[in-house]
């Protein structure tokens, strides 16, 4: 078993049930969710929006790999309603460009592993900087 930490954010429709639902949708499609965090209510980060964010974090105890844990969650983020995904920084943007969602999970951890693919870096490159990530992983890191 791997444990995994995720990072959920909700700035669309009724935010605290899209954490709910991701957090369930997570326990069948990822593994079992053992920590859950508290929900936090935080501004837009890197863009601007006139609606707050919903932000929380879970500990998963997961078989899957973390590609697999990736694939699981752009579907559960799919299923509940996610159209668009925020673009990584690239010639025409040099900056990530960032959208309102009903649903955002992040891969923050993964045991103590590293991971520097096009698609997936772990631990996530920028919760550092990132109040909302960090004040919620604290509360549930063992």
């Amino acid at each position: 078993m791997h444990e995994v930490y995720l990072s959920l954010g909700s700035n669309l429709g009724d935010k605290r049930k899209n954490i709910r639902l991701a957090i369930e949708k997570i326990g069948e499609q990822v593994g079992e969710v053992v920590r859950q965090s508290a929900l936090y209510e935080t501004e837009p980060w890197g863009f601007e929006s006139e609606n707050r964010f919903v932000n929380a974090a879970v500990k998963v105890m997961t078989e899957l790999l973390p590609m697999e844990v990736l694939r699981a969650t752009q579907q559960i983020e799919r299923e509940l309603g996610r159209r668009k995904k925020s673009q990584s920084p690239n010639t025409h943007h040099p900056s990530p460009v960032y959208h309102d969602r009903p649903i955002d999970i992040d891969i923050l951890l993964y045991d103590d592993w590293i991971v520097d693919e096009p698609e997936l870096r772990i631990p996530h490159p920028l919760m550092y900087k990132r109040d909302f990530v960090m004040i919620p992983l604290r509360e549930i890191l063992d």
